[in-house]
């Protein structure tokens, strides 16, 4: 069972099964960036992004969103890294984030269905049942159903990300949260498969389980392998409680140092604090009661993410046996905030909130929100929290425009040269 000593604080350092010890208890979770540059790669704004993260006092860096597939990327400005894509920049991105002493995580990730229909590239999904988001429900792509040797090759895809992290990167983080692939296996609402990739959780879970074994097994033993899991999905009949805690005694067994606790999809954005089912209403620490009877039981360390932004509330956290506190938005909105707790200071603004009734816009305005405070920073700017919503809508969209463009032009040429290459067949 895991537990947090009386004496331990946000300041006390971590140390993992893997043998990795976080100098403290806080971590900059992962948001989506969009900002790959040429070839789909990190360049010299996330390096200064990480930088400035790195000096910001958080124990762990967790990037955001690193594709494993070429053809199946969330939005045009994700970055992949596969078996084709050069190593060095990634080592510098590392390199930058963990100048300052923390450590650095790749999140690695597959989107499933959740692709945005404009994309260029492949929409799949465990099943054939679509994104449904009313009338938002077209901006999504219509997803068919993976072939069983479709999921290998996933499989080995994941692994293949996370063995090529190994060039700088202390660990990864699997995500099969927020709805994307591995989340969409889980859910008995997604998932209507009758093979052995679905029906039972064993069977659900199958993909994630299969993944993970094949990461633990193929990379250095003091290197991380985390996984972001959803304590529930907040869609009534979906992924629950008591199947999160299946899932972590079945990720007990392979190696795993951490389980990072979230929740929600874009159906039903808990992570935003917007669940369709109205069971989260909490303004901070969105997932916290729900952590808190997980980590009764957990035989891993936990860490919380959604919703936290100062420090007595991260403390809580702590006092409820969860080992460790993501931070996402906070640190979009004040990068050194780890820094500030340590002496005593708090936050001083905060982001305006996007009150719009339509859950589906105000989620994916909030996120257009701390992506324009990520590019600024990227640049060497503060974040500009006076910005409106709208605007950061619009200039978020002006940027995905441009990097659809870039992505469609580096995607077509990749696959050019592929069917040209001679197959490994005729190579002697």
């Amino acid at each position: 069972m895991s537990s947090v000593s009386e004496s331990v604080g946000l300041f006390s350092p971590l140390r993992l099964r893997s043998g990795q010890v976080l100098q403290n208890r806080i971590a900059k979770a992962a948001m989506e960036e969009g900002m790959a540059g040429t070839a789909q790669l990190p360049d010299e704004r996330l390096v200064a992004l990480y930088r400035r993260w790195g000096a910001g006092g958080a124990g762990l860096l967790i990037t955001g969103n690193v594709m494993v597939h070429a053809e199946a990327l969330t939005g045009p400005g994700g970055i992949v890294l596969d078996a084709d894509a050069p190593l060095e920049p990634f080592a510098v991105w590392a390199k930058a984030g963990k100048a300052a002493g923390a450590a650095m995580w790749m999140q690695i990730s597959h989107p499933g269905r959740q692709v945005q229909a404009r994309m260029p590239g492949v929409v799949w999904g465990p099943s054939d049942i679509a994104v449904e988001l009313g009338r938002h429900s077209k901006r999504f792509g219509q997803p068919v159903a993976m072939t069983p040797w479709q999921i290998h090759e996933t499989i080995g895809r994941f692994v293949t990300t996370a063995q090529r992290a190994e060039a700088g990167f202390d660990g990864v983080e699997v995500h099969a949260a927020h709805g994307y692939l591995l989340s969409q296996f889980l859910s008995p609402l997604v998932n209507n498969r009758t093979d052995e990739w679905g029906g039972s959780l064993e069977n659900r879970a199958r993909l994630l389980i299969e993944i993970v074994r094949g990461i633990r097994g193929a990379v250095a033993p003091d290197f991380a392998v985390a996984v972001k899991l959803n304590s529930a999905d907040f869609q009534r009949g979906g992924f629950d409680a008591d199947d999160a805690h299946t899932v972590i005694e079945m990720l007990a067994s392979l190696g795993v140092d951490l389980v990072e606790v979230s929740g929600g999809s874009y159906e039903s954005p808990a992570m935003s604090g917007r669940p369709t089912d109205g069971r989260t209403a909490a303004r901070e620490a969105y997932f916290l009661e729900l952590a808190a009877e997980l980590a009764k039981t957990s035989a891993l360390p936990l860490m919380l993410t959604g919703g936290i932004s100062r420090r007595e509330t991260a403390e809580r956290v702590l006092d409820n046996n969860v080992e460790l506190i993501g931070m996402a938005t906070a640190l979009a909105v004040t990068p050194d905030l780890p820094q500030r707790w340590r002496e005593g200071l708090e936050a001083t603004r905060t982001m305006k909130p996007v009150t719009w009734t339509d859950k589906a816009l105000a989620s994916a305005t909030d996120m257009a929100m701390v992506r324009y405070q990520m590019r600024r920073m990227a640049t060497g700017s503060n974040p500009a929290l006076t910005v409106s919503p709208t605007l950061a809508m619009l200039a978020d969209q002006r940027v995905q425009t441009c990097a659809l463009r870039r992505y469609s032009r580096w995607l077509a040429a990749k696959q050019r040269n592929q069917s040209t290459a001679p197959s490994r067949a005729s190579v002697r």
